[in-house]
């Protein structure tokens, strides 16, 4: 048995036959081939796999795609527009928070959450808001860095 859904994923809307017990991340992964989204505990303990749903940050491991049904929803891929990259995503290049990158579109999913609410955090408001995204490489130093980077690039950018 199968079951409908309508989404719309970095702007484009999808419909498709899924099975009910198809998580989100799986159906982002392997039906609409959007690799960025990772799938590191499948308990969202780690963030490696947070997206946004209707504009929030969201775990994609624990919420299934009929959930999502009706949704919009932005994936890493949806972050960079006309080929340029996104503030967060220019600011883990230049800052060398990308690491392994195992777990960079999950911090950066959770840091433009945050942003978005918060454009001018300090920096234990950005540990907080990261607190559910775990870096193996445990260097979340140039992490903290790329998210203020990024706050004062935002921040410029909406001066002009």
């Amino acid at each position: 048995m199968s079951t409908r859904i309508n989404v719309t994923v970095n702007g484009t809307k999808y419909d498709h036959r899924i099975e009910p017990r198809l998580l989100l991340v799986q159906y982002l992964r392997d039906v609409l081939r959007l690799t960025g989204t990772h799938v590191g505990c499948d308990t969202t303990g780690c963030g490696a796999c947070t997206i946004h749903v209707n504009g929030k940050a969201t775990k994609s491991c624990t919420l299934l795609a009929v959930q999502a049904d009706g949704y919009e929803i932005m994936t890493i891929e949806g972050l960079s527009q006309n080929g340029e990259l996104h503030p967060l995503q220019e600011a883990f290049n230049e800052c060398h928070g990308l690491q392994c990158g195992f777990c960079t579109p999950g911090m950066i999913m959770a840091a433009l959450n945050l942003l978005q609410y918060n454009p001018q955090p300090t920096e234990e408001e950005i540990r907080v808001a990261l607190e559910g995204n775990l870096c193996r490489c445990t260097g979340y130093h140039n992490i903290i860095k790329s998210v203020q980077y990024a706050a004062q690039k935002m921040k410029k950018e909406v001066a002009v």
